[in-house]
């Protein structure tokens, strides 16, 4: 494959992340970073030992930049993504894709009728724990699917993070900062949704701030913080999501499958691997099964929270593969997210109007199957 130069839009916390995941994969070369603020962008390129382009447009009209990866904030997603696209480039935007469908979707038609590929976080389903638990699946290891659930938990950010108001507010919240990774790796494994039904309410009213260095000491809470979601798949499978940053300790799995012949355990979908376990219905214990691809990290390590395969699966797609982490998919997710929100003010269910193929199993550059 080409070597391909990659402009990163954006110097936030997780530039740091895409660039130690990136450094794995030998046909990205990072050209540098730019942002709305040139001192920040300046100090990330110092930082980091990247290149510096002093305006978001000098690194839109480069011609060493094949491909735009979008790490600004999710309210300025749509208006850079659509400026990337404008200059020809290719663009990997993270998670959301836009903060709302009808933005996404006038992406994608940009997009498409520009020849050019628009690719969206998440990309933790190309690792080796979603991917093992699809072989299962398609394999037939539990029978005919007939349940999922997933359980999102507090990751409790005002003990960590400077500020993270934004979680609170509106466009925050649990099912719109982690739920992406959940309904993904759930579209990955069983197909499209159908509909959602959800109700969600507000938990605490006010959060305290306790992260060293913090810039607020407390957030108004503003944005529903514990939500419970019915999940209806094309398939017939029925899941359940629980979503909350209301959840302090508990004993509930992270992600589970059940089948007329077993249940399949996963970990963290906000991860790229881990121990994926199996119980039959004659099995008198748990196994784990060996990971179909080779592990992007190691499990349990801040490692597995680098990111790299979603913009190396855009590249990958640039010279024929198979991309998998689409803005189809990101569209299929985003509206899911919205439905959940819109059915918990309306108490209706929602349909679900876009259709997305389950992403093709992986067998390239994140491993092998065995």
């Amino acid at each position: 494959m080409t070597r391909v130069g990659v402009g990163i839009l954006g110097a936030g916390n997780i530039l740091g992340r895409y660039l130690a995941g990136m450094s794995g994969f030998p046909d990205l070369v990072v050209r540098g970073c730019a942002s709305r603020s040139p001192e920040r962008a300046r100090a990330a390129s110092d930082e980091h030992g990247i290149g510096f382009f002093p305006t978001v447009d000098d690194l839109l009209t480069s011609p060493d930049v094949d491909v735009v990866l979008n790490i600004t904030t999710p309210v300025a997603h749509a208006a850079t993504t659509a400026a990337a696209l404008a200059a020809g480039k290719h663009v990997y935007v993270e998670k959301p894709i836009t903060e709302t469908l009808a933005e996404a979707r006038g992406l994608l038609a940009t997009a498409d009728a520009s020849g050019l590929l628009l690719g969206a976080a998440p990309d933790t389903f190309l690792g080796s724990a979603a991917q093992t638990a699809r072989h299962a699946i398609d394999a037939g290891l539990i029978g005919e699917p007939v349940g999922v659930a997933g359980f999102i938990t507090s990751t409790r950010p005002e003990t960590w993070h400077p500020d993270p108001s934004f979680l609170f507010q509106p466009g925050g919240g649990p099912v719109a900062d982690l739920g992406p990774y959940y309904l993904t790796a759930m579209v990955n494994l069983l197909g499209p949704l159908r509909s959602v039904a959800a109700r969600s309410r507000i938990g605490a009213p006010f959060v305290p701030v306790t992260s060293p260095g913090r810039l607020v000491d407390s957030i108004t809470v503003t944005t529903p913080t514990h939500a419970s979601a019915v999940l209806e798949f094309e398939s017939g499978v029925l899941g359940t999501l629980l979503a909350s940053f209301d959840v302090w300790d508990h004993h509930l799995p992270r992600l589970e499958v059940y089948g007329t012949e077993g249940t399949l355990s996963l970990p963290d979908p906000n991860t790229f691997d881990g121990d994926v376990l199996v119980k039959r219905r004659a099995d008198d214990a748990w196994r784990v099964l060996p990971p179909v691809i080779t592990p992007f990290a190691e499990p349990g390590t801040m490692d597995q929270y680098q990111r790299g395969p979603g913009i190396a699966d855009l590249v990958a797609a640039l010279d024929g593969g198979e991309q998998r982490a689409t803005a189809e998919l990101a569209c299929h997710i985003l509206e899911a997210i919205e439905g959940i929100e819109n059915s918990s003010r309306t108490g209706n269910g929602v349909p679900i109007s876009t259709r997305v193929p389950r992403p093709a199993a992986v067998t390239g550059p994140q491993g092998a199957r065995s």
